[in-house]
Parts: structure tokens; C-alpha cells; sequence
């Protein structure tokens, strides 16, 4: 027997339960200065690949005191070159197919930064929203 439940518009659109999604993924971020997380998503609003700003598998880990960058003094936006992270944007590229990225939007916790943009529109993708600051 199926019971009838009572029908409610209080689902999120799809750019709040993308965003969302990305929170989480941020949490898995390997940054003391900051989390970031990324959400690859087709035009058919399934998701296709996400990412966290991390270190490679095996390598130096931020939180673990081993970057250069975040156990410095350098202020916010600089000193990327001694960084051991790869922005969570990259990271949901590299693990996305190019079919993947074709026409897609990428949800990110935060405005890319000029790097992570010029993947991005290398790889095709349509649209880019983040969380406002």
C-alpha cells in the first residue's frame, strides 16, 4: 500500500542544491587558510565530477603543516608559486571527461581566481556560479 504525501514547493532550485553540494564538498579541503569546493554539473543537472582544494594523492598535506604558503606570513593572494594545493576547481576538471564539461556549469564556493578560469573556459564549460562573498 503506497501512502499519499501531501505535495510541497520547498525544494531548492538547482543553483541552491548545486551550491549546497559544493559546501560539502569544501569540507574535505585540505587548506588552512581556506575550503573550497567545486561541483561539475551537465546540462541535464546531473553531476559529473566534483573537486576539493588538495594536494595530490599521497602528497603534502596543508592541515598537516607541510605548505610553505599557509604556515607563511603571506597575505591573502599572493604567494601561490610555494602553495602545494590544487584549486577545487582544477581538481573537478581533471577528474570530469571533456564530454563532461561540454555546455556544463561549474558551482563553486568561491569566484575563481584568474588560473581557474582560464581552465575553465578552456574546457568549455557554459556557466560558472559561486556563492557571493
Amino acid at each position: 500500500m503506497t501512502q499519499l504525501r501531501e505535495v510541497t514547493d520547498d525544494r531548492p532550485d538547482w543553483p541552491t542544491y548545486f551550491l549546497g553540494i559544493a559546501q560539502a564538498v569544501a569540507a574535505r579541503g585540505d587548506c588552512l587558510r581556506s575550503r573550497v569546493g567545486a561541483v561539475l554539473v551537465g546540462q541535464d543537472n546531473r553531476i559529473k565530477s566534483t573537486g576539493f582544494n588538495g594536494s595530490y594523492p599521497g602528497g603534502p598535506s596543508c592541515l598537516a603543516g607541510e605548505c610553505p604558503r599557509c604556515v607563511s606570513d603571506q597575505p591573502s593572494g599572493s604567494g601561490y608559486e610555494d602553495c602545494v594545493e590544487t584549486h577545487a576547481e582544477a581538481n573537478a576538471l581533471l577528474y570530469a571527461s571533456w564530454e563532461d564539461c561540454q555546455g556544463a556549469t561549474l558551482y563553486v564556493t568561491r569566484k575563481p581566481c584568474k588560473d581557474c578560469s582560464k581552465l575553465i573556459r578552456a574546457a568549455s564549460i557554459e556557466e560558472v556560479t559561486w556563492i557571493e562573498d
